[in-house]
């Protein structure tokens, strides 16, 4: 609930964050589809270069295959994710954002033409360049434009549209699996323009960000995008005050010289928010999520489950159905509370998982099957309520303005590099056949043992962002030593009109020179040295 006093309103800030969260349709359905399209006959034999499956006696692809064909598209996130930040601070948040969709579409164009391994992976791999980019550009984006008191919700909904993606992708698979032609694959991989398409049109009418726009100097348009956001006039005291804190709080970064990646090597100010990143994201994929949406459909094909394409529609229907709840404890409970709750939890069920599938493997055991299947629904239940929503929050929120995209794209880079470590290992640990680790079902005691770490992780390096603005994060960072002495933070009030032998607070360093105080007396508002007309 928007807090008593904030002036204006929140809808178009919180609509455009809503809106620019449909990229992430384009992210979950995209990862979805290849788990169907693995399993499906005419794809199968299309595409299969003469193995046969010993399992199904029928046309299959060997475990190099699918691992290339799935862990592909991950290598391309990977490099899509690091060149976000260049791109983002070269052409702004918006146009980057609309530059991605054309990289994506043309792979997408590739893999729907192929008929051959070849021409699908290259395809792939640029789909998941352009996946790589929005992974990276919308969270930073949304967290760039939300108001404070609902950051949280606003960046979790673009968890919730992975899952919402995966969902579509599951039903979309098994309503063409059984199609005796190329519609079979064809079709669930063409809808994907569809997404891009809705995704390109309404980035047309969206504003910049503006942030964005007062690191690049552009005050005025700043004042206008913010107003845009936050339905105010620009001469209103609210928004001048909010104005002059991003504005304040990246000359406070500028007292450092120019923002590079050499900054981050320095443990104090930006080494400590990196590795917190980097490992969150790196974590995240350790839970063993994409396991379930990359291979579910092969995974409880092998345990012996009858109906696997409607058993993966139900697991992903758990992900969208599991992430509301965490949309509303992300800013009841905070960040560090629900991270350690999901933890705790995806351990627990994962033991049971594990522990089922090894004492009755195949089909063997009735109950155990439906225990194997409940239980991961309620691993995901934990997963999406937590670690998949929070995880975009916390590192959208940690970085200063002037290396924000920076630290974000290096993050999310951490997050595709570990999936794709996943996506390619995964066949070889689970799958039978010579050189194979056949762990099928124990599989789960491996993902349950990096939850544990998961949860001394939490203690000891996330930080409580939870109605803090962003510039106020960066305060706390300064100020705050130990992340589990973080509940106590509070803010300064007067940030801005520090001393400067106190420390910058943004930087933490030296200020050279005093912020000027706002001035609202006169027909014009001069914000940092900046005049912009008043709204009549």
């Amino acid at each position: 609930m928007k807090p008593e006093g904030v002036p204006g309103s929140s809808a178009t800030a919180i609509g455009v964050g809503l809106f620019v969260a449909f990229g992430g349709i384009l992210f979950g359905y995209d990862t979805g589809t290849i788990g169907g399209i693995l399993a499906m006959p005419y794809w199968l034999e299309t595409f299969s270069t003469g193995y046969i499956n010993p399992l199904t006696k029928g046309p299959g692809i060997t475990a190099n295959q699918s691992s290339l064909i799935v862990s592909i598209l991950s290598a391309g996130t990977f490099f899509g994710a690091l060149t976000a930040a260049p791109t983002a601070d070269f052409t702004g948040r918006r146009m980057a954002l609309m530059i991605t969709l054309v990289v994506f579409c043309f792979g997408v164009l590739l893999q729907t033409i192929s008929v051959a391994i070849p021409l699908f992976v290259a395809g792939r791999f640029l789909a998941g360049f352009g996946v790589g980019l929005i992974s990276a550009l919308i969270p930073l984006y949304q967290s760039e434009t939300a108001p404070k008191w609902i950051r949280g919700t606003v960046v979790g909904a673009y968890q919730l549209a992975i899952t919402i993606g995966l969902l579509i992708a599951a039903v979309v698979d098994n309503a063409t699996k059984d199609r005796a032609d190329s519609g079979s694959y064809r079709i669930p991989i063409a809808i994907q323009f569809f997404w891009a398409i809705i995704l390109g049109v309404g980035l047309l009418f969206l504003p910049e960000t503006p942030r964005y726009l007062i690191r690049m100097g552009r005050d005025e348009k700043a004042a206008k995008s913010l107003s845009r956001l936050r339905r105010l006039p620009i001469d209103n005291p609210f928004l001048i005050d909010e104005l002059a804190d991003i504005k304040a709080n990246y000359e406070h970064e500028l007292s450092l010289g120019t923002s590079s990646y050499k900054d981050f090597l320095t443990w104090h100010t930006l080494g400590k928010r990196l590795m917190t990143g980097c490992l969150l994201q790196s974590l995240q994929q350790l839970t063993g999520i994409n396991f379930i949406f990359y291979y579910g459909t092969s995974f409880f094909t092998n345990s012996g489950i009858q109906n696997p394409f409607v058993t993966t529609m139900i697991t992903s229907a758990v992900n969208v159905a599991s992430t509301f709840p965490g949309l509303y404890l992300v800013e009841t409970w905070g960040r560090r509370r629900l991270l350690l709750f999901g933890a705790i939890g995806m351990f627990v069920s994962q033991m049971i998982v594990a522990s089922a599938g090894t004492a009755f493997p195949g089909t063997t055991n009735m109950s155990a099957q439906k225990a194997l299947v409940a239980f991961v629904c309620v691993y995901i239940f934990f997963f999406a309520s937590s670690w998949g929503p929070v995880a975009w929050v916390v590192t959208g929120e940690i970085f200063p303005l002037g290396v924000r995209a920076k630290g974000l794209s290096m993050t999310t880079a951490s997050n595709w590099l570990l999936n794709w470590a996943i996506a390619y290992s995964t066949p070889y640990l689970v799958n039978p056949g010579p050189g194979n680790a056949n762990l099928q079902a124990k599989i789960f005691f491996l993902w349950g043992g990096c939850c544990l770490v998961c949860a001394v992780f939490v203690w000891a390096l996330i930080y409580e962002t939870k109605g803090l603005s962003l510039e106020e994060v960066d305060e706390m960072y300064e100020k705050v030593d130990k992340a589990w002495k973080s509940n106590g933070f509070v803010p300064s009030r007067e940030f801005r009109q520090e001393d400067r032998n106190t420390g910058a607070v943004g930087s933490g360093e030296k200020l050279k020179d005093d912020v000027p105080v706002v001035d609202h007396s006169s027909e014009h508002t001069e914000v940092n040295g900046v005049t912009t007309e008043s709204s009549e």
